[in-house]
C-alpha cells in the first residue's frame, strides 16, 4: 500500500510539475509554432508574388535569355527562403550566430569538393549572359558538334547528326571556340572541282556557274566565287563557292555534285582520273649507267 501512495504521490508531482511548465513556458512555444506556421504560410505566396513580378520584368527584356531568366528566378527565389529560415530560427529563439559561421567555415569546404560543378555555374552564367546560341542552333563546341536541345545551368545537352545525345559541361562550351553554324541567314558552300589539262578553263568555269545557278537556293548576291585554286598532279582543281540560305546549305550541298558532273561532261569537259606517267630505261639507256 506504501508502495501504491508513493507511486499516486509520484505521478501527481509529475502532473504539478508538467502543469507549471507548461503555464510557464508552453504557452510560449505553442505561440511561436503557430507564428512560424503563419511566417511559412505567408511567406509562400509573398515568394511566389515576387516571383511572378519579376519573371514579367524580364520578359518585358528582350535581351534576357531564358536561361538567364530562370537562374535570375532560381538565385531570388533560394535568397528569399534563406531570409524566411532565419526569421523562422529566431522566432523559435535559436542562436543563429553560431550557425552561419559554421556555414561559412563549410561553404569553404564544399567550394572545393565542387569545384567542377561551381565552374561549370559560372561558365552556364556567361553562356545565359552573352547568348553566343540558342536552342536549335548547330555548333561546336570543343570539337564536339551537334544541335542544340537543351541547356541548363551544369550543361548543353547536343544532337548529332547521326542522332546521339550529347551532353557537354558547360565549362567545356564556354572555355573553347564556339561555332556557330546557323547563327547566321546565309552560308558559302565551299566546294572544290577537277578538270582535265586540257580542257578550256574560262568554257569550265561558265559551265559550272550555270549549272549552280540552276538551283533556286543558290543565292545572287553574295556573287559565286569560281577560280583556280591549284594545279593538282592530274588536274586544274577550281574552287567553287556559292552562297545558300543557311537552312538550305545541305540541301544544296549534296545536290550540287552530281549536277555539277552532268553539266561537265555534256560539255565534253572530263574530270580526270588521279593518273602517274612513269618512265622505263634500258640498263643501257639509263641516265645513271652512264
Amino acid at each position: 500500500m506504501n508502495d501504491l501512495q508513493k507511486t499516486i504521490e509520484q505521478g501527481s508531482q509529475w502532473i504539478s510539475n508538467t502543469q507549471a511548465w507548461f503555464i510557464t513556458y508552453g504557452i510560449n512555444i505553442l505561440i511561436n509554432i503557430l507564428t512560424v506556421i503563419f511566417i511559412l504560410l505567408i511567406s509562400k505566396y509573398v515568394i511566389k508574388f515576387i516571383r511572378n513580378k519579376i519573371m514579367i520584368l524580364l520578359q518585358k527584356s528582350p535581351r534576357v535569355d531564358d536561361m538567364l531568366k530562370e537562374l535570375i528566378i532560381s538565385v531570388v527565389e533560394k535568397v528569399l527562403w534563406v531570409i524566411v529560415l532565419i526569421m523562422v530560427l529566431g522566432r523559435l529563439g535559436l542562436d543563429i550566430g553560431p550557425m552561419i559561421a559554421g556555414l561559412g567555415v563549410s561553404g569553404f569546404i564544399l567550394g572545393f569538393a565542387f569545384q567542377e560543378s561551381l565552374s561549370n555555374l559560372a561558365a552556364g552564367v556567361m553562356i545565359a549572359l552573352n547568348r553566343p546560341f540558342t536552342v536549335g542552333d548547330y555548333i561546336d563546341a570543343g570539337g564536339i558538334a551537334g544541335s542544340v536541345k537543351s541547356m541548363d545551368m551544369m550543361a548543353v545537352t547536343l544532337t548529332s547528326p547521326d542522332n546521339r545525345k550529347i551532353i557537354v559541361p558547360n565549362r567545356t562550351v564556354w572555355g573553347s571556340a564556339i561555332t556557330n553554324f546557323t547563327a547566321l541567314d546565309t552560308r558559302r558552300v565551299d566546294m572544290a572541282v577537277g578538270i582535265a589539262y586540257g580542257s578550256n578553263i574560262a568554257k569550265a568555269k561558265k559551265v559550272i556557274l550555270d549549272a549552280i545557278f540552276s538551283f533556286e537556293e543558290v543565292l545572287q548576291e553574295p556573287a559565286p566565287t569560281i577560280a583556280v585554286m591549284s594545279l593538282g598532279d592530274s588536274s586544274v582543281n577550281l574552287v567553287v563557292r556559292p552562297w545558300v540560305k543557311t537552312e538550305d546549305y545541305w540541301k544544296f550541298f549534296f545536290a550540287a555534285y552530281p549536277k555539277l558532273k552532268e553539266a561537265l561532261d555534256a560539255n565534253g569537259i572530263s574530270i580526270p582520273f588521279p593518273q602517274m606517267d612513269v618512265h622505263h630505261y634500258g640498263l643501257d639507256k639509263h641516265p645513271e649507267s652512264k
